[in-house]
């Protein structure tokens, strides 16, 4: 998507003293004109909030997290020059050619990295039958369902059958963790409550947006891009500012089911297939990398290290999950340049979403399921429950219920074997 916001003065103030005008072997010259693109709604990034990572990362882990994790094309190389020393990152900002200097350490002066979450090693021993004790947990459930439902292509509805809404079945599950998780001893705090935006835009507001950053090829019309911009982007600033500022969680779930292309929502295609993934950030393309709001977020998720955070709390979330649910694990196509497989974890991979972005600490994004598959659908009306039932001709547990005790398992045996207990 071709998306290009133009700066007034003030988003020019605050950089970092460390941005200078580069006078030194310049990096591709001309500046490229989208030094200055911003994804919708993204404010020009502070490029000082990256003067603390000063000398915590060498030279190797930047450049190997960088092109293995972080990164699908070449496209960085453009905007980012490393060498034994440094990395010199074009920032587009105050000028075209501002420079960011970051600093590497040799592998033994490097300084603490700091981040305003804590690790799991950085938590202290849990007491007995807690193993969550002291962690700060925040559940985001996807979509906003409700009336929004029909807007945001999350509504299915199959003959005289209720509808079945993302938004809602997420709402639902974040409503059974939240007492599991507790009663181990986590804060958990949920991002929303009920079926409704936190975001106080609503598509009418961003009409003007939508119709400047149309694509040339776009289809959809002004109002259909304005609800889009609504839906998928604003409320998901909305969601980040209340977790960045407010919460300061040291870990964040995003909850989801899956679906295939139901083609229309009111006479869906069905399928006869389900599997299960979960994502942690990565795999910038070489279109995003090239917008400054999404290189600095890239750069800011790479030096807090998030990221090893989030394979090890996802591999044994995945691992649960998938023992709970029975499902096989989703494969992306070998070709796709939007994701990044994780070595070694077949149920996880690297993808750049808003969330996984936006959200300042470890953020793990769980896709079970698929919402138009015929056994999971019909487990989805059956609502919850406890126990078994007859279902699709076999006993079966509550879906909700299911994704609920994936979720618990993995959290609890990851923070179990590696922190320290009370004696």
């Amino acid at each position: 998507m071709r998306l290009l916001v133009l700066l007034g003065a003030g988003a020019l103030a605050g950089l970092a003293v460390s941005v200078v005008l580069w006078r030194g072997k310049p990096l591709k010259s001309p500046a490229s004109p989208h030094d200055l693109a911003l994804s919708a709604l993204a404010e020009a990034p502070d490029w000082s909030k990256l003067n603390p990572y000063q000398h915590t990362i060498t030279r190797g882990d930047f450049e190997s997290l960088l092109t293995t994790v972080f990164t699908t094309g070449e496209a960085w190389r453009d905007l980012i020059q490393i060498d034994e020393h440094e990395a010199r990152i074009r920032t587009g900002l105050p000028a075209p050619n501002a420079i960011f200097h970051l600093a590497f350490s040799s592998a033994n002066t490097a300084s603490p990295t700091p981040h305003g979450w804590r690790a799991t090693r950085d938590l202290p021993p849990f007491p007995p039958g807690k193993p969550l004790a002291g962690l700060h947990l925040a559940i985001d459930p996807g979509h906003i369902g409700g009336t929004w439902a029909t807007m945001e292509e999350r509504r299915l509805t199959l003959g005289s059958n209720p509808p079945v809404c993302e938004g809602d079945l997420t709402l639902q599950v974040a409503k059974l963790l939240k007492p599991r998780l507790e009663a181990l001893g986590a804060k958990v705090t949920l991002v929303r409550h009920t079926s409704e935006p936190l975001t106080p835009l609503r598509p009418e507001n961003l009409l003007t947006l939508a119709k400047a950053t149309a694509p040339p090829d776009s289809t959809a019309s002004p109002q259909r891009l304005a609800e889009r911009l609504f839906y998928r982007t604003a409320e998901i600033h909305a969601r980040a500012q209340f977790i960045n500022q407010s919460l300061h969680p040291d870990l964040v779930l995003c909850l989801h089911f899956n679906a295939a292309d139901w083609g229309d929502p009111n006479n869906p295609k069905m399928v006869d297939r389900s599997h299960l993934h979960l994502l942690v950030n990565g795999a910038y393309s070489d279109e995003e990398i090239l917008l400054a709001d999404q290189r600095f977020a890239l750069l800011y998720k790479l030096l807090q290290h998030s990221h090893e955070e989030e394979v090890r709390v996802g591999a044994s979330v995945a691992e649960a999950m998938a023992a709970a649910t029975g499902l096989p694990a989703f494969q992306y196509p070998p070709t796709s340049a939007s994701v990044r497989p994780i070595p070694n974890q077949p149920y996880l991979w690297a993808r750049n979403l808003l969330a996984n972005r936006l959200y300042q600490c470890p953020v793990i994004f769980l896709e079970p399921y698929v919402m138009n598959s015929t056994t999971d659908y019909t487990r989805l009306l059956a609502g919850d429950y406890e126990g078994l039932r007859q279902i699709a001709g076999k006993p079966q547990h509550s879906i909700f219920r299911e994704y609920t005790d994936g979720v618990v398992t993995g959290l609890s045996r990851h923070y179990s074997r590696n922190r320290y207990s009370k004696p």
